[in-house]
């Protein structure tokens, strides 16, 4: 028996939860910290806490880039270990891992030279361009061991060692939450550094889950070997952008959206682009829950298909929408019962909580129907049909857009609230109709594999 075959063999229910809860620990400490650096932040002024909203784009590249790059390692690695291909594994790994470091450097010269320019087209508030500037310059340095590290990360969880990823990134996640207060206030030695230490912090915690995937390399039992002298392959390469192009979109969609409605509400008033910053913080607390399962399904269902069991596929994924559907109604109900609880986290003005928790309990309309997209999103990715997720995602992040400006227009901007539940009805009716299509035809006895179809 190989060291993966418990990812075709083991009960589903025990098995997406063993795969699925260590990352989802690790994505609540990572919301966490997100939560905690801002809430630090807005204890500087709400000048400070803006030009974090604004600067969430730019900052988002480097995750987007990092972690939609590492889906397409990830399917790729999961893929071919399930097939049994161990030498084209080991190339994906050692590619992708060549190329995650390339993007780290290429995000940095990009987001450097564009910083400044970006945030003026959104505000002329002179004291939030600079802390906006102040907070980027820091960040966008820290990218390349970014993007390595998620690689790594991805890697790891191809070859189902969760508990790895989940420790190494909790270390960052807990070092990042426990340097915010000292950098950001100081503490004794340590001078107040504002926003400035909030990304210290955030760089540092980043650097040290680099730091422990290299720590750990040797003394973990990884399926994939990284072997320089094989990584060059035309084919490999192309496999491993025709998923990871796609996720990286679907993740910098969220950037391209706040760019945009960031737009729309400044015609309004500059607080509701305060709001829109401080809802994304918030909602990183319920998606990355979700994400953490999407997280623990991907190899599952990668490793499946390879193996001929489009079956498991389908209960796998059943699984994992259950458990996203019970996360979105916890998310649903904490915004529609303490909203100016999660509002005042963030900021001391009685006008700007009244605002922010009318604006939390209209879009959490949309938080359970949109498990089912989300969910199915990352079920394609896992099986490396990067196309039909970004389909979704565009009508997530991207249709969202003209329905909001559209909405505005009567509803000023409780129209942009609004658009956020319409679009998800939309792209959960869509998603399921594509992806029901789909699952009949892997599950049709000729497009099984020969093995499977022989057991049967």
């Amino acid at each position: 028996m190989d060291d993966q075959s418990y990812m075709k063999e083991k009960r589903v229910l025990p098995l997406v939860v063993t795969m699925s809860l260590p990352m989802v620990i690790s994505m609540l400490v990572n919301s966490l910290y997100n939560i905690v650096d801002s809430y630090f932040v807005a204890q500087v002024s709400e000048s400070a806490m803006t030009a974090l909203s604004l600067a969430f784009p730019l900052q988002n590249m480097i995750s987007a880039t990092g972690v939609g790059f590492g889906v397409g390692i990830n399917a790729a690695v999961s893929y071919f270990l399930g097939a049994k291909m161990r030498e084209q594994a080991d190339r994906s790994a050692t590619l992708g891992l060549l190329l995650a470091a390339a993007h780290g450097f290429v995000l940095f010269g990009a987001g450097a030279a564009v910083s400044e320019v970006f945030l003026r087209a959104f505000t002329d508030n002179e004291q939030t361009i600079a802390y906006g500037r102040e907070y980027l310059v820091i960040v966008l340095s820290f990218a390349p061991v970014q993007t390595i590290a998620i690689a790594l990360e991805k890697i790891y969880q191809a070859a189902g060692r969760m508990k790895t990823t989940m420790v190494c990134m909790a270390a960052g996640c807990v070092l990042n939450i426990i340097l915010d207060p000292l950098f950001i206030s100081g503490a004794g030695p340590i001078p107040a550094m504002g926003v400035r230490g909030a990304a210290l912090a955030t760089g540092l915690g980043q650097t040290l889950s680099f730091a422990c995937y290299i720590v750990t390399l040797p003394f973990v039992r990884l399926p994939v070997r990284f072997r320089p002298g094989r990584a060059t392959s035309e084919k490999i390469c192309r496999r491993l952008y025709l998923v990871g192009i796609p996720a990286t979109l679907n993740l910098a969609l969220p950037s391209f959206l706040v760019t945009a409605l960031n737009a729309v509400l400044a015609a309004f008033s500059e607080t509701y682009i305060l709001i829109l910053g401080v809802y994304y913080k918030l909602q990183t607390f319920i998606y990355f829950t979700v994400s953490g399962i999407i997280q623990g399904i991907r190899p599952l269902v990668g490793y499946n298909l390879g193996a001929g069991r489009p079956d498991r596929v389908r209960e796998i994924f059943r699984v994992a929408l259950l458990f996203g559907l019970v996360i979105m109604a916890i998310g649903t109900v904490l915004c529609l019962a303490i909203p100016s609880v999660l509002m005042g986290l963030f900021t001391r003005s009685p006008a700007t909580i009244g605002e922010g928790a009318v604006a939390l309990r209209i879009i959490s309309a949309g938080f359970i129907v949109s498990a089912l997209s989300v969910t199915i999103g990352g079920t394609y990715e896992g099986l490396g049909k990067g196309l039909p997720s970004l389909v979704i995602s565009v009508i997530r992040y991207i249709v969202i857009i003209p329905v909001a400006a559209l909405l505005s227009l009567p509803l000023q901007e409780a129209g942009v609230w609004h658009a956020f539940w319409v679009t998800e009805l939309v792209a959960a009716v869509v998603s399921a109709l594509m992806f029901r299509r789909y699952m009949r035809g892997i599950l049709s006895p000729e497009k099984r594999s020969p093995a499977r179809r022989a057991t049967e």
